[in-house]
């Protein structure tokens, strides 16, 4: 992947993604610190294919990979900060940690997430060019926000199928599985006791090799006394070198005025990422 020369203006927003060249593994961690997107996790191991030593530990340890992300949701005046790291191991197991500090309206909780994906079919498995990479993953979460009835701790689970299709004039790789989740707001607001499943689904465009531009969606869990708003969020990714990303997006999280559904409203993402 070659350099880019140029400086990047943001227009309406952008998040910045680094596919590997042969997209052997994902370089960028998601908000909860799992290799994916913004909001999702991708099939993909976080950068499976970068190793120490290719003909000793290297063959059990990954390099790891950091990301740190910035969310201003202006409408809800929520500020959201993340740090995380994820590596790979035996280029199948990938671990995670994620920690968050989401502000609304000056009042601070923190949010700690540890997660575990295990692939289980690679891609383009039994030298068919059309399987997708699929895994399966968890994710163990824990706030700071309780609250009367409401649980700090709680746990994902998610299916994901992701795949590269290289046969269309431009590359186009699309995502998506099922979520299990007692999550409320992702679980920044604390875990409900019942649990419900949910959709999630990413497409993204690679028109020239350092840059993809794509539409990423998640869907709102719904428990009898909560419901989550849907969230979404279009993006565009330049690749400044192997390591280095640097994201920005603009993001919904529903509308912070329903009555129906919580939600935070609309805002921008900043974030820089980088794998060894």
């Amino acid at each position: 992947m070659r350099k880019v020369e140029r400086s990047v203006t943001v227009g309406f927003i952008v998040v910045l993604l680094s596919y590997v060249e042969t997209f052997g593994g994902v370089p960028l961690n998601n908000v909860e610190g799992v290799g994916g997107i913004a909001f999702n996790p991708l099939a993909y191991p976080a950068n499976k294919d970068s190793t120490f030593d290719p003909n000793g530990i290297g063959k059990i340890f990954g390099k790891p990979q950091i990301g740190a992300w910035y969310i201003n949701l202006g409408q809800s005046h929520v500020n959201w900060t993340t740090l995380s790291v994820s590596e790979t191991f035996f280029k199948r197991l990938e671990l995670s940690y994620g920690h968050e500090i989401i502000a609304p309206k000056g009042h601070g909780i923190a949010k700690d997430n540890i997660g575990a994906k295990l692939l289980l079919i690679e891609e383009n498995a039994w030298d068919n060019p059309w399987v997708p990479v699929l895994s399966a993953g968890i994710i163990g979460k824990h706030t700071t926000q309780v609250g009367h009835g409401i649980d700090s701790t709680g746990y994902d689970f998610y299916l994901v199928a992701s795949k590269l299709i290289t046969q269309l004039p431009k590359p186009v790789l699309l995502s998506g599985g099922i979520l299990s989740t007692n999550g409320r707001a992702t679980g920044v607001l604390g875990y409900d006791d019942d649990r419900d499943e949910t959709f999630f689904g990413n497409i993204d465009v690679l028109p020239r090799e350092d840059l993809a531009v794509g539409f990423e969606y998640k869907q709102g869990a719904r428990f009898s006394d909560f419901k989550n708003a849907d969230y979404w969020d279009a993006h565009v990714a330049w690749f400044i070198n192997k390591n280095l990303t640097l994201v920005g997006a603009y993001v919904n999280a529903g509308n912070e005025k329903s009555t129906s559904k919580v939600g935070f409203g609309q805002g921008l993402v900043l974030s820089i990422q980088y794998a060894f």
